[in-house]
């Protein structure tokens, strides 16, 4: 995926070339196509007065997503593809780095425009559908990170089996990444510091951080209409193996009142050349009665290190918020959750949540015990119905705080508009 004035064209072009040739069967029709309007405007302000104190960029995003159908026969071909583009409206002054933008390593500001195209070929047989190519990931094993101006992809292939009712299989080997503010795909790396705070997880590999393999293998089984389990098992070359398992349950109760139960747990140890050794369990309590919902976290992480995951990636942790993940080394933290949905008092597409954070039992060494809170707020609004139908506002506000690393306040406005092509 090169940044390159010509991507989206490239992928109109080969797009639009397949669609013409296979114009039968499902392939078209069963295409979909969107294009996301994205404007983000972001501002962390650090609080000391150390170092880089603040963190501010605007700018403008396009993220054409397109899926095509598949062709006729026992085996069915299709093409799936993710154009993005990004313009800087406002940066400088040494405001950036706010990872909206790809950094120009020449000024140590950012880049004025970039492109990426992500295309993956896909062949499907029954319920199984393999993928080939550039493309997102959303499970227990690993996350693709969407929360900036466009998203994080990876490239490798990924096979997803449905055959069985009620059980979804998954695996997948992955060799680079193109991360949300990078210039092109580059090796897969592992995390080794906790959130824009600076947290250690206490995580060291010989010969480097990166690799360039990783696979992962698991599923998702629906036990009944109220109880699902889920388990992974991935493996980072050289530097980590992880399990995964997770358990949702949800007890309705009386009229427009459940609850929710979500247990998660992953044991991730080294492989070869890292010092790798985490136990992490987390559980989620949320009643929901009509539009309010109320929730109850508690996260621990015990062994020689924090949580391990892929740098930049959304890891699959109760706790890991908007700015923190709460996966230091032998730390505990709880959360506190309330959302409110509007809808039920005849207001749709209004949302509201507010969580606050707490851990402690930081192992920091010599050094005292770490202890860190964060509290976030978001609004949301997405237009209905009329002219404006799809327009969405998101604010996005969080505190964080902590005594070993920076403390910070921060802003997330996002405006963006998806209009509906196929």
């Amino acid at each position: 995926m090169r940044k390159t004035s010509l991507a989206l064209a490239v992928a109109a072009s080969t797009l639009g070339l397949s669609l013409s040739q296979v114009a039968h069967a499902d392939f078209i029709g069963d295409s979909k196509a969107t294009l996301e309007a994205r404007n983000f405007y972001f501002n962390r302000d650090f609080r000391e007065d150390a170092g880089q104190n603040k963190s501010e960029e605007w700018a403008q995003g396009f993220i054409l997503r397109a899926e095509s159908g598949y062709t006729e026969g026992t085996v069915g071909f299709g093409l799936d593809a993710i154009g993005m583009l990004g313009f800087k409206l406002d940066s400088g002054d040494g405001t950036a780095g706010s990872n909206l933008l790809t950094p120009d390593r020449s000024s140590g500001g950012s880049q004025d425009y970039s492109s990426d195209l992500a295309v993956a070929a896909k062949a499907k047989i029954s319920k199984s559908v393999l993928k080939v190519g550039s493309m997102q990931f959303k499970n227990m094993a690993i996350g693709s990170s969407d929360s900036r101006l466009t998203p994080q992809v990876f490239s490798g292939g990924q096979l997803v089996s449905q055959e069985i009712e009620g059980l979804t299989l998954d695996a997948a080997r992955i060799r680079e990444v193109n991360n949300r503010n990078s210039g092109d795909f580059e090796d897969i790396s592992i995390g080794t510091t906790s959130g824009a705070n600076g947290g250690t997880r206490g995580i060291t590999a010989t010969g480097g951080t990166t690799t360039d393999k990783f696979t992962y293998l698991g599923g998702t089984y629906k036990i009944n209409s109220d109880l699902t389990a889920a388990y992974y098992h991935s493996e980072l070359d050289e530097l980590y193996k992880q399990n995964s398992f997770n358990l949702v349950h949800v007890l309705p109760l009386a009229d427009k009142q459940t609850l929710k139960t979500d247990v998660r747990y992953a044991r991730s140890t080294d492989d070869g050349r890292s010092n790798v050794d985490n136990k992490a369990f987390g559980a989620m309590v949320t009643y929901g009665l009509g539009g309010h919902s109320f929730g109850l976290g508690y996260q621990k992480m015990s062994g020689d290190t924090g949580f391990a995951y892929i740098n930049g990636t959304d890891p699959f942790l109760v706790n890991y918020v908007q700015i923190g993940d709460f996966a230091n080394k032998d730390e505990k933290s709880w959360q506190a959750r309330y959302d409110f949905n509007f809808a039920s008092i005849g207001i749709p597409g209004l949302t509201f949540m507010t969580r606050y954070l707490t851990g402690d039992n930081i192992d920091r060494g010599a050094a005292s015990e770490g202890k860190e809170w964060e509290r976030n707020m978001d609004i949301a609004y997405v237009v209905q119905e009329g002219t404006f139908k799809n327009l969405g506002i998101k604010w996005r506000n969080a505190t964080m705080r902590n005594n070993f690393g920076r403390d910070l306040d921060e802003n997330r406005l996002i405006v963006s508009y998806t209009l509906p092509l196929l």
